[in-house]
């Protein structure tokens, strides 16, 4: 008798794709629910929560009327950001500031000027600097929004009623109030 008939079955009782179908599955079945991970666990372990500043640099944003945009930001004041794809609560806007866009002009005696461009599409072309407000623990390893660590370099995507766009961590503030202790000086007897 043949290990493997011409049909394909182990001992005439069970096909070996059916064999390796099931083999896979249970494996799969194995691997989530009996071997831990690492998952559960929280970034922010343990920390105080702070008031964070975050500077957000845009750079090419492409937009027909910047100054509609620029108005429903400081309008509105608050705006959700996604971090790494996950999805954090409404966040002041503390402050948005236009950024010129300008082209380097060769001098005659050699030196070189940054000028305004004069390209008509630059118009709507926009660089800006977001300031961004809001409350974030704080770790040994700076401060964790939604789970999610943010530090100078990490892309900020903002989420608003008519605009979605990316932008790049410049700068990170944490506003710690210093808690002091008054002390009331002892009485002699």
């Amino acid at each position: 008798m043949k290990i493997i008939d011409s049909k394909g079955r182990i001992f005439g009782l069970i096909n070996v794709f059916d064999l390796g179908a099931a083999l896979v599955i249970l494996g799969v079945i194995i691997g989530i629910f009996f071997i831990p991970g690492n998952t559960g666990g929280s970034v922010a372990q343990v920390g105080d929560a702070a008031q964070v500043e975050i500077d957000l640099l845009v750079r090419g944003l492409t937009v027909k009327n910047p100054d509609t945009l620029y108005k429903n930001m400081k309008e509105n004041q608050k705006t959700s950001i996604i971090i790494r794809n996950q999805p954090y609560s409404q966040i002041q806007i503390k402050d948005v500031v236009q950024l010129p866009r300008t082209t380097n002009v060769p001098q005659p005696d050699g030196s070189v000027l940054a000028l305004n461009d004069p390209r008509p599409e630059i118009n709507f072309i926009q660089d800006m600097l977001i300031t961004l407000e809001g409350d974030a623990q704080i770790t040994e390893e700076g401060a964790v929004f939604a789970q999610q660590k943010v530090k100078i370099g990490t892309v900020l995507e903002l989420d608003g009623a008519t605009y979605n766009f990316k932008g790049s961590v410049v700068d990170v503030r944490i506003n710690q109030t210093e808690k002091t202790e008054k002390t009331e000086p002892k009485k002699e007897k």
